[in-house]
């Protein structure tokens, strides 16, 4: 029976959860709730950032939050949408759409899909060890990168600025920096007055999350002041001296762009069709160079717009009221005689469908839509899929270091049992499943996961009860966010991200292992550069430290040892020692005896013999061999033939029972001789230096 149980556990392990009691009911309710009050804000503040309307965060709120709790290890681990990650996503899928469209959002599902399944596979397989590829100061110089993107992506919402978004994202920041004049202070206001709310409530009120509070706040204030205060007009109603020229080629450049994306996106899903039959290299090889003079010339197009973009934001408009009430619009300084403004400073805030958006005011959420997500299978574009994948990948491993990472914490202080690979298995049919009800890329949350481990959180409950409470809001209080000022998203994002910046651990590492932190700091450097690519940098800092992995491993610690005050063998250079005899030389060698270092072994005892040349013998104190390969017993078999046929003999001690048993196998302890193969390093010492004394004695 209990094997039954086990096994029917392993495949649905939320059964663990039961039987509850009415205080284990009680607790993840008032944890689903509180959880659920931090989650609406945070999960539409992280669509943005992902560049999805903001009803895409509550999607992603309800099914995968679900999911992940039933099919987890950790009750108290909170899975939905999460700054890193999301904007990783926005990143990977610039190049193939505008932000925001539909096919941005085809794709931003679809890659959430692809890191499902990665995750699942990976669950299943049992691989979760893959994560101990990515070192401690790669992480940390990787997330320390990606956090200030992050954060400082979030400038211009909280100014009022355009974002120009290119490949090369300190240009773009260096932008947004550059508006800092054309900053919209009421915009400003609220940022401020949000971040003031958040970290006032969460020191001295701390009855509700500082979140909340600030968005009810703001939200009301928004609404009450009419803070959007925007108009959509025909292109006909604006009136301009000097910037016609600039609007039409703004207009036009955005369709282009628009066309020429869609183009790439068809013409990488051809080249996957073709891929798939023979003989058509050339067609591929023509496609290929088609999409490349595209994506140089969109390129072009983005840094055209961008300026266009900015430009036209710096221009002041005035509204004036003509006949049946028609709004029309001119340039401040070129405003008709005998005309009459409504006295606010009106400026250009977007365009769509040959209309034009005018704004007094700043960014609000707008329109959200009201209802649950419909199930709807994935639009794959196996061709933009294929380019993905590398993203998809690191994302997959990000998320699920983060999400074990937490999982560990919280487990040190709940006595749990958490399993990697199930973790994985929960984040991946997390995502697979949500990919289905319109949801983008998600993973586990430390934030709300604190929060629920430090309420009382006890079952997975708590997250269905989230879940239940967006399900709530999308059906009944959509309307009530129309006019949360995106700056408190942004400001929201930005206390979320830093507060994942470390320099303790880097300054620790460099302490402990200075290669490791030089490869952080690398990290850190190659993810700034490489923004929006973010993905790329922390691919540096894996390869940097495969790299020095193989260098460690191809140059072990090698020393000749001499004898100490305390009698205790050690460096001979490292403590200025004599030898220990003029007849044998000790070397102590730190490292598997393989192909990839058998040469620098065979250099550290032609350098011994150099040293020493009145030397009879080599010891090699094998204490730090951990094993042998065929490399490596060939040339130890070849070392001792060729000291032997100049009259050395080649002695080992403190060898581990795994390498005495390769010796065994392959006989090398034959050819070397059972009595030059000694247990201990002190035993050798004895044995040798008696050996020596006799015969010394004789000469």
């Amino acid at each position: 029976m209990k094997i039954k149980t086990s096994l029917l556990q392993a495949w649905l392990p939320f059964l663990r959860w039961f039987p509850m009691t009415q205080e284990t009911i009680r607790a993840d309710v008032i944890a689903g709730i509180t959880v659920a009050l931090l989650l609406v804000p945070q999960s539409m503040a992280y669509a943005q950032l992902a560049g999805l309307p903001v009803v895409y965060g509550l999607y992603a709120s309800i099914v995968p939050v679900i999911i992940a709790a039933m099919w987890g290890s950790c009750n108290q681990l909170h899975t939905a949408p999460v700054a890193m990650l999301s904007m990783m996503s926005a990143a990977a899928l610039i190049p193939f759409a505008m932000v925001e469209t539909d096919k941005f959002i085809e794709l931003a599902i679809m890659l959430g899909l692809m890191v499902g399944v990665l995750r699942l596979v990976l669950g299943l397989a049992r691989l979760g060890f893959l994560v101990n590829f990515i070192s401690s100061p790669v992480l940390v110089g990787f997330t320390n990168a990606a956090a200030l993107i992050i954060g400082l992506s979030q400038l211009s919402k909280i100014i009022g600025v355009p974002f120009p978004r290119t490949d090369a994202y300190i240009v773009d920041l260096w932008g947004v920096v550059l508006q800092v004049g054309e900053t919209h202070w009421l915009t400003f206001a609220f940022a401020v007055g949000a971040y003031a709310i958040i970290r006032i409530s969460d020191v001295y009120i701390k009855r509700l999350p500082g979140v909340l509070t600030a968005v009810v706040i703001a939200t009301a204030v928004s609404a009450y002041i009419d803070f959007e205060n925007k108009e959509t007009v025909t292109l006909d109603a604006v009136h301009t001296n000097t910037q016609s020229e600039l609007i039409r080629s703004y207009v036009k450049t955005k369709t282009i762009m628009s066309e020429m994306t869609g183009a790439i996106a068809d013409n990488n899903s051809a080249i996957h069709k073709l891929n798939q039959a023979e003989g058509q290299y050339l067609q591929i090889a023509e496609m290929e160079g088609e999409i490349l003079t595209m994506q140089l010339k969109l390129r072009s197009l983005k840094q055209e717009n961008n300026q266009r973009r900015i430009d036209l934001n710096r221009v002041e408009f005035v509204r004036v009221v003509g006949e049946n009430n028609n709004a029309h619009y001119y340039e401040r300084d070129y405003l008709p005689d005998g005309m009459t403004a409504d006295g606010r400073n009106w400026r250009f805030s977007s365009v769509a469908d040959n209309q034009m958006v005018f704004s007094a005011g700043g960014a609000v959420v707008g329109n959200i839509p009201k209802g649950l997500p419909q199930f709807s299978v994935p639009v794959i574009d196996f061709g933009i899929m294929l380019i993905l994948l590398p993203a998809a990948f690191i994302m997959a491993l990000i998320g699920f270091m983060e999400a074990t990472s937490i999982s560990r914490a919280i487990a040190i202080k709940t006595k749990q049992k958490t399993d990697v690979n199930k973790e994985l298995v929960g984040q991946g049919l997390a995502n697979v499943a949500g990919s289905f009800f319109n949801s983008f890329t998600v993973s586990g949350s430390f934030s709300r996961s604190a929060v629920a481990a430090k309420i009382g959180a006890r079952t997975g409950l708590f997250s269905i009860i989230s879940a239940l409470a967006v399900v709530a809001v999308l059906l009944f209080l959509t309307p009530l966010l129309y006019h949360l000022p995106q700056a408190v998203l942004a400001v929201i994002v930005m206390i979320a991200v830093f507060g994942l910046i470390r320099v303790q651990p880097l300054i620790h590492a460099w302490r402990v292992d200075r290669a490791g932190a030089v490869i952080g700091i690398v990290a850190f450097v190659a993810t700034l550069a490489m923004a929006p690519a973010i993905a790329n940098g922390i691919m540096v800092g894996i390869v940097l430290t495969m790299v020095a992995f193989v260098l460690r491993v191809m140059k072990p610690r090698s020393e000749v040892l001499g004898l100490g005050s305390d009698g205790i063998l050690t460096g001979i250079k490292a403590h200025n020692l004599s030898p220990v005899s003029q007849f044998f030389v000790p070397i102590r060698f730190d490292g598997a005896i393989m192909f990839a270092n058998v040469a620098y072994l065979e250099r550290a005892i032609t350098e011994a013999r150099n040293n020493f040349p009145e030397a009879r013998a080599i010891l090699i104190v094998g204490g730090g061999i951990n094993w042998i390969d065929a490399s490596g017993e060939e040339k130890i078999r070849e070392m001792a033939l060729s000291l032997r046929n100049a009259g050395l003999t080649l002695v080992f001690s403190s060898l581990k029972q795994q390498v005495r048993n390769s010796f065994k196998r392959s006989e090398l302890d034959t050819l070397i001789g059972e009595n030059n193969i000694f247990h201990s390093k002190g035993e050798a010492l004895v044995v040798l230096t008696e050996h020596y004394k006799k015969i010394n004695d004789k000469d």
